[in-house]
């Protein structure tokens, strides 16, 4: 039986169909409650879909084989922010977030709100020094230097088919590659923005959660002062 005709084929060929679905429960999500046993499964699908989408860009030859990466991410990091938007109602209304959270209040930082926010500190600078600027570094120098290089090679292409070293079909499907190679590298430059505004936000939300929650573990579930700054700034 071709791939095309199994039930999972089936379920491929309407991919644009499932990412809409996707945004639109991703947006719910920022707007309606959940319990927290479907945050935990949440959480659960979102570590998924990272590490699978890691393991599949190790193995890849070229980056543009993977064209629809931009969107992809642009998507997982809608999907966390609204996982954050979501555990933070959980957090202020109930002082609890489901397993997945308390796990790693729990077992990352063995309790300690002081050693927690150290942790978090050091994760921080890592992000925003390290990690995410440099990811934007570099897609913004590849974005750069594609588009730079791209009239000299379709001058090159051309210059080959014009000197009968290339046929014509050859030489339209290395345009077609020189393109999809700018559009990829071009996006990849938007993103690379969106993530680094992902990750500002990640920390507004983060204070917000520790501010908003001492403040109503005081005033409104009758906690004292370190009761409140243990359970809230854990979570």
């Amino acid at each position: 039986m071709p791939p095309s005709h199994t039930p999972f084929g089936r379920l491929l060929r309407y991919g644009d169909l499932w990412l809409a679905f996707g945004v639109l429960g991703t947006v719910l999500l920022l707007i309606l409650p959940i319990p927290p046993f479907l945050l935990d499964t949440l959480l659960a699908m979102s570590i998924a879909l990272s590490t699978l989408t890691l393991l599949v860009i190790l193995y890849l030859k070229e980056p543009s084989e993977f064209s629809s990466f931009p969107v992809l991410l642009l998507f997982l990091t809608l999907f966390r922010l609204a996982l954050n938007v979501a555990s933070t109602r959980l957090i202020l209304l109930d002082g609890y977030a489901g397993h997945v959270i308390e796990a790693f209040g729990s077992f990352v930082v063995r309790g300690n709100y002081v050693v927690g926010l150290v942790v978090f500190l050091i994760l921080v600078l890592i992000n925003f020094i390290v990690i995410t600027k440099g990811a934007g570094r570099i897609a913004e120098v590849a974005a750069r230097f594609t588009l730079d290089a791209l009239p000299g090679k379709q001058m090159s292409i051309d210059a080959e088919l014009n000197a009968g070293l290339i046929k014509e079909d050859e030489a339209r499907a290395r345009r077609r590659h020189v393109e999809q190679e700018a559009d990829f590298y071009g996006a990849m430059d938007g993103a690379s923005k969106f993530v680094r505004g992902d990750a500002v936000a990640a920390v507004l939300i983060t204070i917000i959660n520790v501010l908003g929650g001492f403040g109503i573990g005081i005033l409104q579930k009758g906690m004292t002062m370190g009761e409140a700054i243990q359970r809230f700034t854990l979570l």
